[in-house]
């Protein structure tokens, strides 16, 4: 099975698009009278419209769907084709055209609870730790890099002001952004007023909770209203919204501080943005990967005190993995997407990334809940008790994955860590099927949300360029089959019903953090993930998002660099509280999240 970003290098070459043949105007369309009163209408008697289709035609496009027709079949079909499938374009070609909006879902709303498939029965509660924070160290750098399950402790015994801790963060952007570029849009002034009205509240004995006073960032696809939301992409870098999107809304009422807006690969794709690439803070010779990639710099070195990112298909994962932080993907419609730019309507969510799983816990439960703003928001319940018990919990493990890349030396310890803290192995199985092909259904619905920007010509504007690009990728993905879409979308169905059967025998499942399977299946079955640093692990060779090529040069390293490497937890869906302890009680076993970058 090829990695995530082979993947994506290779799919041009199966797909062979022309974006040419998407803009041809046609003229009008619609049924013909029935010459006898009482006939119904028929297929194929619509109007003539569209270009010319000849057999030729036929015959080139069937290479683009692997299909093959013989010479009969062509010569009916481009004899009917204006008169049968033409005119059901018209809501883009014309002269009816329709404009469908960003905020319009597809009337099929992917539920990941199919019939069947059972939820565990948790209870509505949160017990964060009860742990001494310790006291306030004398540096600004100490503490900034606290995680924010100590800082909240320290604002709410009023040790430390969020205007203190804003300003710290505020000196830190001003000192490494230059080298990172992982800040869009920088909220000096709006977050020390923010700042200071918490520690007005905080004074007058209203504390909001543990994100009262935090600083934070937002990837910047969610929208703040009157400041500029870019999608770290050039057609869009001017765009200022009018309203917040849900969760700035809540992460404002739990008393956070909005201090930047932080980078993303343009579109949701990667770490390269119009104003240059993000890079590791753990290894500046590289990108932090994507497409979360300033939420991955910023929180790993300290520019804020937490940062929301999204993830279609490892966007959280990745550059979690990579920069060394914990990264919570949540179930698929806890988190609502309500003002925040659609990639993929069945695929994405919003999601903490933190420097520790506690600190993401803390995040999930304040921007968790149901919003009808998201048509696939639900209402569901957050069951967190850090002091649980995590002996005697089923962890699953693929015993081939992690035998082989990109499983780790870190991976197989952070295995054996869980047996050492009582949880029980389990080895689990998935049956050898194509899961690539589910890939599928993002390129289409993301073609789709972005449409506009293919057929006006707009996505030419990108920096970015490339086969495994957006704008290229958008265009292919218009000849994509209509029918091969229907059939993923049922592969899919059959997926997530493997995915339940497993979580019948295991309560989370451990996984290398990039193996492809796992990164489609988790994401398009909707199920839970959280990605910790748990060790370290030598590198000879920077790495990359974008596919190998003359113009992506990764340098080699002599001798060896070292850098965090992250373990993934899967949970069950709606079940994140599992995870979240389990991930909290590795982290404590190994330490490894509290070293810092070097130079940051």
């Amino acid at each position: 099975m090829s990695t995530r970003r082979q993947f994506v290098a290779k799919a041009p070459l199966a797909l062979l698009g022309a974006a040419a043949a998407c803009s041809s105007p046609a003229p009008p369309t619609g049924n013909q009278d029935t010459a006898t009163p009482g006939a119904p209408p028929t297929f194929g008697t619509m109007r003539e419209t569209g270009p010319e289709v000849t057999p030729r035609t036929f015959a080139e496009a069937e290479k683009l769907m692997q299909v093959s027709m013989g010479a009969p079949e062509r010569e009916m079909a481009s004899e009917a084709w204006g008169r049968s499938m033409a005119a059901m374009l018209e809501r883009r070609t014309g002269p009816r055209t329709l404009a469908i909006g960003p905020e319009i879902s597809p009337a099929h709303v992917w539920n990941p609870v199919l019939p069947g498939v059972s939820v565990p029965d948790l209870e509505d509660r949160f017990i964060r730790s009860d742990v001494d924070p310790g006291p306030l160290p004398d540096s600004d750098e100490d503490i900034a890099y606290a995680p924010v399950s100590r800082l909240s402790r320290w604002i709410e015994s009023r040790q430390l002001t969020s205007e203190r801790l804003t300003q710290i963060h505020l000196d830190r952007i001003d000192r490494f952004d230059g080298q990172l570029e992982c800040v869009i849009t920088l909220l000096r002034e709006e977050g020390l007023a923010a700042a200071r009205r918490a520690d007005a509240e905080i004074a007058a004995g209203k504390y909001r909770g543990p994100l009262h006073g935090i600083p934070w960032g937002a990837k910047d696809l969610i929208d703040t209203a009157g400041i500029p939301t870019t999608y770290g992409a050039e057609p869009f870098r001017d765009r200022v919204p009018e309203t917040d999107a849900a969760v700035v809304t809540r992460l404002e009422a739990a008393g956070a501080v909005l201090i930047a807006k932080l980078s993303l690969g343009a579109l949701a794709l990667n770490d390269i943005w119009f104003g240059g690439e993000t890079v590791n803070p753990w290894l500046p010779e590289e990108g932090a990967s994507g497409s979360s990639a300033g939420p991955g710099a910023a929180t790993t070195a300290a520019l804020v005190g937490f940062s929301i990112g999204s993830e279609t298909g490892g966007s959280i994962i990745s550059p979690a993995m990579r920069c060394g932080v914990a990264g919570l993907r949540p179930t698929f419609g806890r988190v609502p997407r309500s003002g925040s730019m659609t990639l993929c309507w069945s695929f994405d969510k919003l999601g903490p990334m933190t420097r520790t799983a506690e600190d993401a816990m803390l995040v999930l439960q304040a921007i968790s809940g149901f919003d009808a703003g998201d048509a696939s928001s639900v209402a569901s319940t957050l069951d967190y008790d850090a002091g649980a018990e995590v002996r005697g919990l089923r962890v699953g493990y693929f015993p081939a994955w992690m035998n082989e890349a990109p499983a780790t030396d870190v991976d197989r310890a952070a295995l054996e860590g869980l047996r050492e803290l009582g949880l029980d192995t389990v080895e689990v199985s998935l049956p050898d099927w194509p899961y690539q092909s589910l890939w599928l259904l993002v390129f289409a619905e993301a073609a789709a949300a972005f449409e506009d920007l293919t057929l006006s010509g707009a996505d030419a504007t990108m920096k970015v360029q490339r086969p495994d690009a957006w704008p290229n990728l958008f265009r292919e993905a218009r000849f994509l089959s209509a029918v091969d879409f229907v059939q993923a979308d049922r592969m899919r169905r059959m997926a997530c019903l493997e995915m339940a059967r497993i979580f019948e025998e295991v309560d989370l499942l451990l996984v290398p953090s990039l193996r492809d399977e796992m990164l489609v299946l988790g994401n398009a079955c909707g199920h839970p993930s959280l990605t910790i640093r748990t060790g370290f692990l030598e590198v000879s060779r920077a790495r990359s998002d974008w596919a190998p090529g003359p113009d992506i040069p990764t340098p080699d390293f002599s001798p060896p660099r070292r850098v965090p490497h992250g373990v993934t937890l899967v949970g069950r869906l709606f079940d994140e509280g599992t995870i979240g302890r389990v991930g909290l009680a590795l982290e404590r076993a190994t330490s490894a999240w509290e070293e810092r970058p070097q130079g940051f």
